[in-house]
């Protein structure tokens, strides 16, 4: 059995008990005691924190997230890193963002919805033999059959819908979760496994102003849960869904939008095509936000999808005075590069 040793976190009054080869961000989700954290890939550097007593591995931690002038003051990733001694941490952000959590789980399920619905684009839905509760907008990691790999993709149903999780895939060339398995040899009635729920991008409360959401591609699947469950809970006086994609073929769930959008006064969606014609809006998904508002004092906005999208929206939104604070995104970073030289994942 692997030694497991005992992580204190400065701003928290527990132990945490976690493995050699585990995780410091993974033991401590699973003991339900939230870190900051967003990609769990060690490319995004969320998770950072400063190690104030004892020995660490940063195992495969990039230098590009983590340099070696921070790994020599003491900054680790705590995705990646794996205690060798007893530890005291501190996070670099607050350890306590208020918002209720869930503990991280390994579950298993079989899937049961396996459709093309976009250009390169995949709906996989996994039941799953016990619920997973989670906050709309979080995300779950399918394990990889055959490896060591995990890859993340959000969840687009709601969190009510607890047994039954539903995740849009877009196609990588030389993915190992998506050419390499999804595309490929993954069909209904295959069992899978996965871990979650993971990350921060999440709407739990009641918010007073209207809500923007921005998608790039399936940057809409967190947006769909959030949108849901908004509707379910009474969460926004206004939601307005903008969905972003190149072609015609690249949009989907269309008429589930607009439905919601004809039965809901206060759901509007608008779909966005950056390089075709047709009867919609046309250009970057954000040029149409900010012609859609002169002024965007007192609202709020949710944003999932390629990096350059993410802070493109931002920018827009910050010139129609959305305060920064109310800027929650969430952006789908490329995995690190695999050893063997395989291509990394969606």
């Amino acid at each position: 059995m692997a030694d497991k040793y005992t992580v204190r976190v400065t701003g928290k009054n527990v132990d945490i008990a976690v493995g050699e080869d585990q995780s410091v961000l993974d033991g401590a989700l699973r003991a339900n005691q939230w870190l900051p954290h967003s990609c769990t890939q060690g490319t995004c550097g969320t998770c950072k924190l400063k190690v104030l007593c004892g020995q660490v591995d940063h195992r495969d931690s990039p230098e590009y997230t983590l340099t070696s002038e921070e790994r020599d003051s003491g900054l680790v990733l705590a995705c990646r890193v794996t205690p060798r001694s007893d530890l005291v941490v501190e996070p670099l952000g607050a350890v306590d963002d208020r918002v209720p959590h869930h503990p991280l789980r390994d579950h298993e399920g079989t899937v049961v919805v396996l459709d093309d619905i976009a250009a390169a684009t995949r709906r996989l839905v996994v039941a799953l033999d016990e619920e997973m509760h989670f906050n709309a907008g979080q995300y779950a990691e399918l394990l990889i059959p055959g490896t060591a790999l995990a890859r993340q993709y959000s969840m687009a149903n709601p969190p009510s819908e607890a047994r039954l999780l539903e995740f849009h895939i877009k196609l990588t060339e030389g993915g190992a979760a998506t050419e390499g398995w999804i595309f490929r040899s993954l069909a209904v009635g295959d069992r899978i496994s996965l871990r979650g729920p993971l990350g921060q991008f999440h709407l739990v409360d009641k918010v007073e102003g209207p809500v923007i959401l921005i998608g790039g591609g399936t940057g809409l699947a967190p947006l769909k849960s959030i949108v849901q469950h908004a509707l379910a809970e009474d969460l926004a006086p206004e939601l307005y869904v903008y969905h972003g994609g190149r072609r015609e073929v690249d949009l989907y769930d269309v008429e589930f939008f607009r439905e919601l959008d004809a039965r809901h006064e206060h759901v509007h969606y608008r779909p966005v095509l950056s390089e075709q014609d047709w009867g919609g809006a046309t250009g970057m998904v954000t040029d149409a936000v900010v012609a859609d508002f002169a002024s965007c004092k007192g609202m709020s906005a949710y944003l999932c999808g390629p990096p350059a999208m993410v802070t493109a929206a931002v920018k827009a939104l910050k010139r129609r005075r959305m305060s920064p604070r109310l800027i929650f995104k969430e952006e789908f970073t490329v995995a690190p590069p695999l050893p063997d030289a395989d291509a990394a994942a969606s």
